[in-house]
């Protein structure tokens, strides 16, 4: 887990993202500004030798009894119900390994809020973002099989891949996209998943991005990362569903554990997703992320969770078998990039790895974590301290509010002090807060002004737009309604007048932000020419030219 500490509440995109697609640690993504020009040039200064950093000094001894940790799986009980007290928060689920040991197992409350169908270890779970560390996994063990190379060019695997820039297309390696540091903006491509392009589409699209400087940038991005482990999947012959099964899943016995959105939804144990309106909980969405599975689509059990703990701090080993290469896996532990500058001379850095948020603590003693979240209902945490050999999964079937997070600090900090320090979920809820609600727009389309300028006829914007990454854009009139339809669904959104040329319309899906602007450019023949779809448009991308002429 990255702490919440390390925000940048200038950067309402990150916030809002970061919500939607459940890494906490995208929260500290910074609001660097682009600029392709410069990409190549910058990249060729910080390739050097060797990508791959080196590995950092031993880890100091352990420091924690097994009666401190005993205590702390004591209290467990009482931290999850009380976050469940305080939030609603429907289901939840937690694991806890210690020294090659499960300690902990237990579920809590109703898979689906009204019923009676209860939580237990074996319910499954939509992991979100907590995909991406075990995706690395799957990556290590191919890259111990000598398949792939975490240094080796995508394009040696993929040979269709490309980015904006050619010269970064020929050098960004799997490790680059796994750590976030290909110079990809933030989020890029999730737009394109919400609209129901399929991931196909989605990674040959990468290629019209602009990219910031290569690896000297941290963006968090989903279908980077989904690139790099479909073309490991692509270089050991098989698809990426079936790679995590076959390195992973079934040689540890995670047998309830998938990277396919159907074994999730055919399970017959499985927790729904539910999003809170005031104290209210319901299950009123479905999130199918098969288009980004590496990055956001496994879902697991708290018990098969467990599992994959056992073999994170165990170095790649499971019940005395080899199953994963310990250097291959280290690597993905080891800091690639920095997340996030210390925001004070105190503070620390925050690194990614590989799939992994990567920090240090006053011991000096490694920490790994991530966090995933669906704002559509689905929370989740692990974190680790390897040299405690001491980790801990949760995982909940509600929307972010800080619940696993704030389960696992609450654990850890009772681990290492006898107690809390802070009442993280009091700490946290705020802050997810503040970022599920995101700043919508700089304006506030619900409230048009006084006295708005009047918009023109409907057949001045009525028409079919271009667009090189998001494709047509269809305007139509159907009553006295102008309808915008976009997407390979052709999904239909109502449009209604704002000021002059510019309407707004209702945004869905993952990346929802509620009412966002939709303005025309009308040249002088009296037609639109243009038209510019605000929430599309924050790399630029969101402008559509008329070519029904």
């Amino acid at each position: 887990m990255e702490h919440m500490s390390r925000l940048d509440t200038a950067c309402p995109r990150s916030l809002r993202s970061a919500a939607a697609l459940g890494l906490v640690a995208a929260l500290a993504v910074g609001c660097t500004g682009s600029d392709a020009g410069t990409t190549a040039a910058v990249g060729r200064a910080a390739v050097g030798t060797s990508p791959l950093p080196t590995v950092p000094p031993a880890q100091p001894p352990s420091q924690l009894t097994r009666a401190e940790v005993e205590t702390a799986v004591g209290r467990l009980d009482d931290v999850v119900r009380d976050a469940m007290r305080r939030t609603g928060v429907p289901g939840v689920a937690v694991g806890v390994v210690h020294n090659d040991e499960v300690v902990y197992l237990k579920g809590f409350g109703l898979r689906n809020a009204g019923t009676k169908d209860r939580v237990g270890p074996d319910t499954v779970f939509q992991l979100a973002s907590v995909s991406k560390p075990i995706a690395s996994t799957v990556v290590a063990a191919a890259v111990g099989e000598k398949t792939v190379g975490w240094d080796d060019p995508v394009v040696d695997h993929s040979s269709g891949f490309a980015l904006k820039d050619p010269w970064v297309t020929r050098h960004v390696t799997l490790a680059d996209l796994f750590s976030h540091r290909s110079g990809l903006p933030d989020h890029a491509g999730d737009f394109l998943e919400d609209l129901g392009y399929d991931r196909s589409y989605i990674l040959d699209h990468l290629r019209y991005e602009p990219l910031a400087p290569f690896r000297a940038h941290y963006a968090y991005t989903n279908f980077g990362l989904t690139e790099a482990a479909v073309a490991t999947a692509r270089a050991a012959g098989t698809s990426w569903e079936k790679l995590s099964a076959d390195k992973v899943y079934r040689p540890l016995g995670m047998n309830s554990t998938s990277s396919s959105f159907a074994d999730y939804e055919k399970a017959d144990n499985k927790a729904d997703l539910h999003v809170r309106t005031g104290d209210t909980w319901r299950a009123e969405h479905v999130r199918d992320a098969d288009a980004q599975s590496p990055a956001g689509g496994a879902s697991s059990t708290a018990r098969d969770m467990t599992k994959w703990l056992r073999l994170q701090l165990g170095n790649g080993t499971f019940d005395g078998r080899q199953v994963v290469d310990a250097d291959a896996l280290e690597q993905t532990h080891v800091p690639h990039i920095v997340s996030q500058p210390p925001h004070s001379p105190a503070g620390r850095t925050g690194f990614y790895g590989l799939g992994w948020n990567v920090s240090y603590d006053d011991q000096g003693r490694l920490k790994l974590g991530h966090s995933g979240g669906f704002a559509l209902g689905a929370a989740t945490n692990v974190t680790l301290l390897p040299s405690e050999k001491l980790g801990i999964v949760v995982l909940t079937n509600g929307e972010p509010v800080g619940v696993p997070e704030a389960i696992s600090e609450t654990f850890l900090d009772t681990a290492q002090t006898g107690g809390p320090t802070v009442d993280w979920l009091k700490f946290l809820g705020p802050i997810f807060q503040q970022a599920l609600q995101g700043e919508h727009s700089k304006v506030d389309y619900s409230k048009p002004p006084a006295s708005p300028a009047p918009a023109k006829a409907d057949s001045a914007y009525t028409g079919t737009y271009a667009n090189d990454y998001y494709g047509p854009l269809t305007v139509s009139a159907q009553g006295d309604e102008l309808t915008m339809q976009l997407g390979p669904k052709k999904q239909r959104f109502v449009l209604r007048h704002y000021d002059g040329d510019t309407f707004s319309y209702r945004t869905t899906g993952e990346n929802a932000v509620g009412l966002s602007g939709v303005t025309f450019t009308v040249g002088s023949g009296g037609r639109a020419d243009k038209v510019r779809v605000e929430n599309l448009d924050t790399s630029g991308l969101g402008t559509f030219t008329r070519n029904d002429h």
